[in-house]
């Protein structure tokens, strides 16, 4: 579900219309699919645009209650990055085991581009759609979103989602992160550790402020500040890992122990510390949040914040096939796992 190809873009989207009719993409979706009052001056500029653009609004997703589809949406942030394939795995096979085909898409952290999915899969009349990437703190994405989601549950579609999202009444499968990132502190400290760095990734992003606010609020408690010359943002990828990590060391000091916000991001850290010639957990100690696969077979292993990432794709598969009998929210707890990348300091 690619909105470009090769330098041009490959059909007009939402997003097309509203910045050609000069409103936001939460007031173009609102006046063509009449859910809410728009005034009719900006409707009429959108309905213009739309004509001038050749686009379709979604003629199909107002009879979604009468559709046969078997066909499921599912859309990540990122499905190279392991924590989506895993929990892809997870809902794939649920889907299969219901013969239902799921149709997969990468955002690549675009709120923008997440909301054209949404609207591309109401018009192919899904019989479901998951959100499993985290929600962004965005206001006109809300509302954006929501315009969208609203008429399609109206209509008989199904929608749940994993991580926090705001303003949506959808079911939902809740990572507990700040939770985890706490009891991940605590642990930390009882190993003796006190001087703490922080590898983050944007702040806009639900599952980072949850992580982050949970870790640096854990380590409050006990009486330990992290400086900010000791938190280095990057993109919440493995390159985004390895750069915040080459940040951290170019900076004037250095902490003892370095927590990332995601696995994906300590494996980038471990590569940037060892091309620096900085030693795991001898220099410095490392810690991340998921427990991938992966990060058991790393030199030395991870610790982590274990999540069970294909029972978490089933469970938001499960909650998109029940039916609509009002919102349900599973919570799903984190166990800290101690691995040989944070030994306790001398």
């Amino acid at each position: 579900m690619t909105g470009t190809a090769q330098g041009h873009r490959s059909y007009v989207t939402l997003q097309d219309v509203a910045r050609e009719a000069g409103v936001s993409l939460a007031t173009a979706s609102r006046a063509l699919n009449g859910t809410a009052q728009v005034r009719a001056d900006l409707r009429e500029r959108v309905l213009a645009a739309s004509a001038r653009l050749d686009y379709t609004p979604n003629a199909h997703a107002r009879a979604l209650a009468g559709a046969s589809s078997m066909s499921i949406g599912l859309i990540c942030h990122d499905v190279s990055d392991p924590y989506f394939a895993a929990v892809a795995h997870g809902v794939m096979r649920t889907a299969a085991e219901h013969g239902m085909l799921v149709m997969l898409a990468s955002t690549f952290r675009d709120p923008a581009r997440e909301v054209e999915y949404v609207a591309m899969l109401r018009a192919q009349r899904a019989r479901a759609i998951l959100l499993i990437g985290s929600g962004f703190e965005d206001r006109d994405w809300e509302r954006a979103m929501a315009a969208e989601l609203d008429p399609y549950q109206r209509t008989g579609g199904r929608v749940a989602v994993l991580s926090r999202h705001h303003g949506f009444d959808v079911d939902a499968v809740l990572p507990q992160n700040r939770e985890g990132a706490a009891a991940l502190a605590r642990a930390l400290l009882d190993q003796g550790h006190r001087d703490f760095g922080v590898l983050t990734g944007p702040p806009a992003i639900t599952t980072v402020s949850d992580r982050l606010g949970g870790f640096l609020d854990a380590l409050a408690d006990a009486g330990v500040r992290v400086p900010a010359e000791h938190i280095a943002e990057a993109a919440f990828t493995r390159d985004g890992g390895y750069a915040a990590a080459t940040e951290l060391l170019r900076r004037d000091t250095r902490p003892a122990c370095v927590f990332a916000v995601t696995d994906v991001m300590a494996v980038g850290a471990l590569a940037a510390f060892r091309d620096n010639g900085v030693s795991v957990p001898g220099d410095i100690a490392l810690a991340g949040f998921d427990d991938i696969p992966i990060v058991r077979d790393l030199t030395p292993p991870l610790t982590t914040v274990a999540l069970p990432l294909d029972a978490m794709g089933e469970r938001v598969m499960g909650l998109a096939l029940r039916e609509a009998t009002g919102r349900r929210v599973e919570h799903i707890a984190g166990e800290v796992v101690l691995r040989a990348s944070t030994a306790p300091p001398p």
